[in-house]
Formats: C-alpha cells, sequence, structure tokens
C-alpha cells in the first residue's frame, strides 16, 4: 500500500443484521479495513425494517450515513466524488440505478468502481431468468472489479461469459477477536443459526429436524426469523426469533455441535463458505455440514469438519464421536479459520483487489485461473 485509501460501501445493511447475512459480512470487513489505516463511509438505505431492528447504530470504524431514497442518495455525490473506490453491494434497493450513479461518479472522478455480491450463485441465477433486480449484464460489464462471495470456477465465467473486468473471490470472513469459544458448558447437542430460506428448510428438515425426531432425548436449538408458523417443530427443537451478532460467540458455545447449511443456488455453483461456518469454527464449535464442491478447499472433512449427508450421519456423529475427538476436530477448525479466513485477511485481499483495478491498470488479457487453497 502506498497510501490510506478513502472507501464508500452502498451495501444492503452495515445497522442492523435481522434477517440478512450481509450486515455481519460488512462490519468485520471494514473494521479491518480501517484497521489497515484508510477511510471508510457506509451509505445505507434507511428502510422500516432495518430501523425497527437496528443493532449497530454508530460504528467507531466507519461513517455510517443513512439516505431516504435515491433523490437523497445523489445529494451526497461529492462524498462519492472524492473517493478512490465505490463498493456497490447485492440487494442493495434500487441497485441498478445506484450502480450506474455510483459507476459514473467514480469514473468522472478517477475512481474504481466495485461490485460486492454476496450472493454471487443466486445473482447469476437471476441473470439468467432475466431478472435485473440489482444487477444488469451491462452494469457487470461496466465495473472495474467484480468482487464475488463465490469463487471456484464461477470467477472464470464471469470474465469470460458475462465481460467482468475482474472476478475476485472475497469470501465472508470472521473478527476473531468478537468471536472466540466461550467458558460455557454445552446445553444443546446440535444448533442451527440460519434466516429462514425455502431453499435451505429441506436440508434443515433432513439434518436437524428428523434426527430430533429420533432422537427425542437430544436438545436442538433453531435461530433465526421469517419461520413459517406452519412448521411442525418436534418439542426438543427450541426456536429462537433472533440472536444478535454480540451473542453469536454465546449461542455457539452453548452447542455440542452447530450445523451449516447452503443454499440451493450456492450449493450448485461451490466455493460459497458460509459466514457462519466461520463463526462457529472460531468458537471453537464442531461442524456439521451439507456437501458441496470446495468445501474442502475451506476446511477438511473428516478431520476439520464433518459432512452428512442424511439424518443418519447427523446421528451418528451426535452418538458415536468420543469427546477428545471432538475437540480435536474443533481444534483443527479453528487453526485453519483464524490462519486464512479472518476479517484482516480478507481486508488485505480487498486492498490489493483495488489497487489493482484503479485507473490506468491494464485489464488481464488472460482469464483468472482458479487455484484451491488447501
Amino acid at each position: 500500500m502506498t497510501r490510506p485509501l478513502d472507501l464508500v460501501v452502498l451495501g444492503l445493511s452495515l445497522s442492523s443484521s435481522w434477517g440478512n447475512g450481509h450486515a455481519t459480512t460488512y462490519r468485520a470487513l471494514l473494521r479491518a479495513f480501517a484497521a489497515r489505516g484508510h477511510r471508510v463511509t457506509f451509505l445505507e438505505r434507511d428502510v422500516p425494517w432495518y430501523a425497527a431492528h437496528r443493532d449497530l447504530a454508530a460504528p467507531d470504524y466507519c461513517d455510517l450515513v443513512l439516505y431516504r431514497d435515491l433523490g437523497a442518495l445523489r445529494d451526497l455525490r461529492p462524498r462519492v466524488a472524492t473517493a478512490d473506490a465505490v463498493i456497490v453491494g447485492s440487494y442493495v434497493p434500487d441497485g441498478v440505478a445506484v450502480g450506474t450513479w455510483a459507476i459514473g461518479v467514480a469514473r468522472a472522478a478517477g475512481g474504481v468502481a466495485a461490485f460486492y455480491d454476496i450472493d454471487t450463485p443466486v445473482t447469476l441465477a437471476k441473470l439468467a431468468r432475466g431478472e435485473h433486480e440489482y444487477l444488469t449484464p451491462d452494469l457487470i460489464r461496466a465495473y472495474d472489479l467484480y468482487l464475488s462471495f463465490t469463487g471456484g470456477p464461477v470467477l472464470e465465467r464471469l470474465e469470460r461469459e458475462h465481460g467482468a473486468a475482474r472476478a475476485r473471490a472475497l469470501y465472508c470472513s470472521v473478527d476473531p477477536d468478537a468471536y472466540a469459544p466461550q467458558a460455557t458448558a454445552p446445553v444443546y447437542d446440535l444448533s442451527y443459526l440460519g434466516t429462514y430460506s425455502p431453499d435451505r428448510q429441506p436440508t434443515l428438515e433432513r439434518l436437524l429436524i428428523e434426527p430430533a425426531r429420533r432422537a427425542p432425548h437430544r436438545r436442538f436449538v433453531v435461530a433465526g426469523p421469517q419461520y413459517p408458523d406452519g412448521i411442525a417443530w418436534p418439542d426438543n427443537v427450541e426456536r429462537r426469533d433472533h440472536v444478535a451478532p454480540a451473542d453469536h460467540p454465546a449461542f455457539y458455545g452453548l452447542s455440542r455441535w452447530t450445523l451449516n447449511v447452503t443454499r440451493a443456488d450456492m450449493r450448485a455453483a461451490g466455493y460459497s463458505p458460509s459466514v457462519r461456518l466461520f463463526e462457529a469454527a472460531a468458537c471453537g464449535t464442531p461442524l456439521l455440514s451439507d456437501a458441496w464442491p470446495g468445501l474442502d478447499t475451506i476446511l477438511a472433512p473428516g478431520r476439520e469438519i464433518v459432512v452428512a449427508d442424511g439424518p443418519e450421519a447427523v446421528l451418528r456423529a451426535l452418538d458415536h464421536t468420543p469427546e477428545p475427538e471432538r475437540a480435536a476436530l474443533a481444534e483443527a477448525a479453528r487453526a485453519r479459520i483464524l490462519a486464512a479466513h479472518t476479517a484482516a485477511c480478507r481486508a488485505a485481499e480487498l486492498e490489493a483487489a483495488l489497487w489493482e483495478s484503479r485507473p490506468g491498470t491494464p485489464r488481464p488479457n488472460t482469464h483468472l485461473v482458479y487455484r484451491n487453497k488447501a
């Protein structure tokens, strides 16, 4: 780095983690990015559902600015125009209009315009259906940099098929200062933390609800909002509507095991680790997960994580894993995550990608080749 950067991020939410995983990702990444000496501004649409569930009103590592609508955003042009880089995130309300405006302001000022896709497989599925909720084919080609929550072959596809100037993986991460093992005794045999999603629910049914039915003597917990009233929860499954990020370590600490469930589009694309994967590992809670391509580049199955394909595998882990083996699995996963998947690691990767994408830097003349990081 030759000098500090001035970064503006237009994201779904920083102020509220209710019903979305974006806030947790942005908080860890931007705190670490600011710790490297950079200035950060986060521009967030002020919407009632997040206003009613705000759990970070005044971050100490960046300026958080709420805006009412596109007109109010345009009034913030001087803030964006003076930045070295502007990043627009996926699922931002009026994302196409916001992205078009941000690219125009950055281009006029000689800055970098980037898109951060926290939902890459979902985005590509939407584009294939002709749905342009927050991104269009033209915008992909217009951004200087496409940062993706998904790595692997998708990166080459973004460049080769969609015309992205530079596609770089920027996985979610964990803040080890906020997520660490807790000195508490486990209460639950298996936990799951995640907002309801129709495409995740069949896996949750297979890997938690059905095991709970078969093992009424064990205790389970599912935490997260928006679950329909019609779900038949077994009596030994406790429900919590929301667990704030500050309480995630305590939640994991109450669990002998925790479950990672991947959305269908992300499971199909592979190389899409969930932030819950990193959080739980950093907290020293052993992980069970559904299977997806690229998982072994994040955590080694059988040594750092247990992959389960059905209720039998879940119950086998709960019933037949000796305590020393369970503790060793958790310790190995924590070491792996702290070495390669902390917010500090991601901030360094983001910094390098922004410098690489600055005006005057030639576009790559060869497509990015993904290399597994074992």
